[in-house]
């Protein structure tokens, strides 16, 4: 299995002119080689483009200056090309799941920088990284690294932070939980509710959202290419980065959590594509990273050995009772808790919603048809 273990680092100013060039260098190369894909009818093979983008580039005056960098992250960057052009093609003919894969577009250098070194192009020395003709950088090692990494990835995002991001090859351990199963749904005001009827508050992000549309409305009015424009902009990356890694710290700790104490962890299939098309919850969902979320309970429950599953998102969870299954039908938003005619129970939405996600995806049903005739049965016996 493998995993990535990223970490940051303080490159020096003569390192940081290094990394630049070989920045510009994979940009240039990835920017000509998809032009030239651009003009032909059929698209060339990948050691074709290599040979003319980098290697015959190289004798020519005008990227003359492209053999000042290793040539390790130039083969790189056309191999991630075609990479991108087959995942185009698969998602336009339908072999590729998930949402369809964009056509790929041209590098820009405001956006953030990567270059990929494979083995030959660096080594582990010590306390630091060697990179090919860049030299020896310190990250910060927040804990060690499992084996030897298979490729190291330079990151440079839009707030000028350095960061490596290794490859590594993990053995999945896995371990006994104190708890068989857990159902989990999914909100706004409360990120999570849990069937055991634990639940966990999201952060907020209102404040920081505030000063990142201020910043962007001062951004619109500036004038394109000034020194003031670009102060602004990297200061909305630093914004956007800050909301980012504290969705991050929280939805970690929480995924970590409740993979370490549940053996089944079940959650909700939601359309989320179609649940932000409402514009008066659509920032509010984007913020919550619900899709994020399950990807992290997923890994974890492969790493940790355990089932991970997801229900359909037609099943009708908030809509019946998880007592007695008494299906009472759809409600609104607004109304937090609902009295069951059946049985009397008091439920409150969000938890009978996980109990209901749980059941389902243990296999327990309630035979809601039945419920519902036993109810209007005691109903006629009341009235006669």
């Amino acid at each position: 299995m493998k995993a990535r273990y990223r970490y940051r680092f303080y490159p020096t100013s003569q390192q940081k002119q290094s990394i630049a060039q070989l920045f510009g260098c994979v940009r240039v190369v990835w920017n000509d080689a998809l032009a030239l894909c651009k003009q032909l009818d059929k698209k060339p093979s990948s050691a074709d483009l290599q040979k003319i983008v980098i290697t015959g580039a190289k004798n020519t005056e005008e990227r003359a200056w492209l053999g000042d960098v290793s040539c390790v992250p130039l083969q790189q960057s056309v191999a991630d090309l075609d990479v991108a052009f087959k995942n185009f093609f698969n998602s336009c003919k339908g072999k590729r799941k998930g949402s369809k894969v964009g056509h790929p577009k041209f590098k820009k250098r405001t956006s953030s920088q990567s270059a990929r070194f494979r083995i030959g192009g660096f080594s582990l020395k010590g306390d630091g990284v060697y990179l090919a003709k860049i030299g020896i950088v310190s990250p910060i090692w927040s804990r060690e690294l499992p084996s030897e990494p298979s490729s190291v990835t330079v990151i440079k995002d839009c707030a000028n932070r350095y960061f490596l991001s290794f490859v590594v090859e993990i053995q999945p351990i896995p371990s006994e939980a104190k708890n068989s199963s857990i159902g989990i749904d999914l909100g706004i005001q409360t990120f999570a509710v849990m069937s055991n009827g634990e639940k966990a508050e999201s952060p907020s992000y209102k404040k920081l959202d505030r000063k990142v549309r201020k910043l962007q409305r001062k951004l619109a009015r500036q004038p394109r290419d000034s020194k003031r424009r670009n102060v602004t902009r990297i200061f909305i990356a630093k914004l956007h980065n800050k909301i980012a890694d504290t969705r991050k710290d929280f939805l970690h700790k929480l995924s970590t959590k409740i993979v370490n104490e549940n053996q089944v962890i079940v959650l909700e299939d939601l359309n989320v594509s179609g649940m932000v098309k409402n514009r008066k919850l659509s920032r509010a969902i984007s913020q919550q990273g619900w899709y994020e979320f399950r990807t992290l309970c997923e890994r974890q429950s492969e790493k940790l050995g355990r089932e991970f599953k997801v229900i359909s998102r037609w099943e009708p969870t908030s809509q019946i009772c998880s007592d007695c299954g008494f299906k009472w039908g759809k409600i609104d938003l607004s109304i937090r808790s609902v009295l069951c005619l059946n049985c009397g129970t008091e439920q409150d939405r969000d938890e009978n919603a996980a109990k209901n996600i749980a059941q389902v995806g243990m296999g327990n049903r309630h035979d809601y048809k039945r419920a519902q005739r036993d109810c209007q049965t005691m109903k006629g016996s009341r009235t006669l």
